[in-house]
């Protein structure tokens, strides 16, 4: 059926046109975005791993040692929170195409003056940068992608962006791990550079929020929405709901996993377990091939078990955290395990339920958060938990330098992230609870809305 809608923030003021969610054109349009934004997600992630790939030539062109290069792979998550929150405040106010399109451009400019000779400190400045542009992108993509469907079906776009995440380093460990092995680390950064130029064209064409409305929202069913948010709360309310808190927590220490993951896996399957540069650049891709399977699996599953009644705290909020408990424990086994295969399955295991858990638990933040405040909410949750970023690759190299041998040391690293992430989860699934928070935000609205006062909501 046709209904009014709401411009969705960074859309044009046309999305205000009557659209008709369930016709043809509409779902082949957001499947479209949806392929774009995994195209950027792609981009995305294959520029933050292709250091941790070059890692080993990189340090010995330049004499770095374990500290130094824990401090090359920081320094990207310096100003990646500040990016994160700054644009989540421009998604609201300036067009997506235009938003995304030119933080994408950042990230090819700071990729190209890596294809050629520079220093440690040039490195730092291209990796802050890089950090900064590439901060927004996933608040922004969830908040494109949740435009363009409907509540009861957001678990399904959510997970396929966040498999983008996987994808990228699927596809560019074996290439680039190549591009190195043939040419050089420089050349990599080259190929990178070339390869996000072609997305920021194809996002320009084709890409652009979609005609989402703060209303109108659809329930379980395919009905009228069980609880409809009011256009605004107040964000000391919202952030003061468990969800927040509780979804927020859960992502840090996930985001201390795929961090420390991105930055140290190539150099800990070459160098704590002794596999050759080829081996471990192709054993890499089998964490992200992994991820990107699971997410989406577990999307539809979520999606199938709300359609089937289960509650949102269960699908998006117990599920979630259940995955990334599960995920540290895998952790702390495969840290006291030797090389072998049955390391390798714990290894993968971990990195599929941490990017699953992490996939259907941002579908819930949507439930507690108006859509016309999606973009600076996210942007703050985004810059929240990318946090991580910055302390976990450091502890990791201190933990490495610290280590009586290399293998010893990152064994140690693993199992403090592996206790880390099960802690965090454990107190996310007490947390999270986004039917009984909806809830509470919409009575806050509607008391608003007859001149009642405001309480605080818990």
């Amino acid at each position: 059926m046709a209904i009014d809608q709401h411009a969705a923030p960074g859309s044009e003021p046309h999305a205000s046109k009557a659209v008709d969610r369930g016709s043809a054109a509409h779902r082949r349009k957001a499947w479209i975005v949806l392929a774009l934004l995994v195209g950027l997600m792609l981009v995305n992630f294959a520029d933050k791993v292709v250091v941790g790939l070059a890692g080993v030539g990189m340090k010995q062109e330049l004499g770095l040692d374990d500290r130094d290069f824990g401090f090359i792979q920081s320094s990207f998550f310096w100003l990646f929170s500040l990016g994160s929150v700054l644009g989540g405040w421009l998604g609201g106010k300036v067009r997506a195409r235009w938003l995304l399109a030119g933080v994408a451009a950042l990230w090819v400019l700071s990729l190209a003056p890596m294809a050629f000779q520079v220093g440690f400190t040039t490195i730092v400045a291209c990796r802050v940068l890089l950090g900064f542009a590439e901060g927004p992108t996933t608040a922004l993509a969830m908040q494109v992608a949740h435009s363009w469907f409907p509540a009861h079906q957001r678990a399904v776009p959510s997970s396929i962006v966040v498999a983008g995440a996987g994808l990228g380093p699927l596809i560019a460990a074996p290439v680039l791990t190549w591009v190195i092995s043939e040419h050089s680390w420089h050349a990599a950064f080259g190929v990178l550079a070339v390869f996000g130029a072609v997305v920021v064209v194809l996002w320009l064409f084709g890409g652009d929020a979609g005609p989402e409305s703060a209303a109108g929202e659809e329930g379980p069913d395919g009905g009228p929405a069980a609880v409809v948010l009011p256009p605004r709360v107040p964000l000391g309310s919202l952030f003061r709901t468990g969800t927040l808190i509780g979804a927020m927590l859960l992502f840090f220490v996930a985001y201390a996993n795929t961090a420390i993951k991105v930055s140290w896996l190539p150099l800990y399957l070459e160098e704590g377990l002794g596999y050759d540069a080829t081996t471990a650049g192709n054993l890499v891709a089998l964490p992200y091939l992994g991820s990107a399977t699971a997410v989406i699996s577990v999307g539809f599953w979520s999606r199938s078990l709300t359609r089937r009644g289960v509650s949102n705290r269960i699908t998006r909020g117990v599920l979630p955290a259940v995955m990334v408990l599960g995920s540290g424990t895998c952790v702390i086994a495969f840290s006291a395990l030797d090389r072998g295969p049955l390391q390798l399955v714990l290894l993968v295991l971990s990195a599929c339920l941490s990017a699953a858990g992490f996939g259907a638990g941002f579908a819930g933040l949507s439930d507690v958060v108006p859509a016309r405040q999606r973009g600076a909410v996210f942007g703050v949750v985004t810059g929240f938990y990318s946090a991580a970023g910055i302390v976990a690759p450091m502890v990791m190299g201190n933990m490495v330098a610290a280590g009586q041998t290399r293998a010893a040391g990152y064994g140690d690293g693993f199992l403090l992230l592996g206790a880390f992430m099960a802690v965090g989860a454990v107190v996310a699934l007490l947390l999270i609870h986004p039917d009984r928070d909806a809830r509470k935000l919409a009575e806050l609205g509607r008391g608003a809305k007859i001149g009642h006062p405001r309480r605080p909501v818990g």
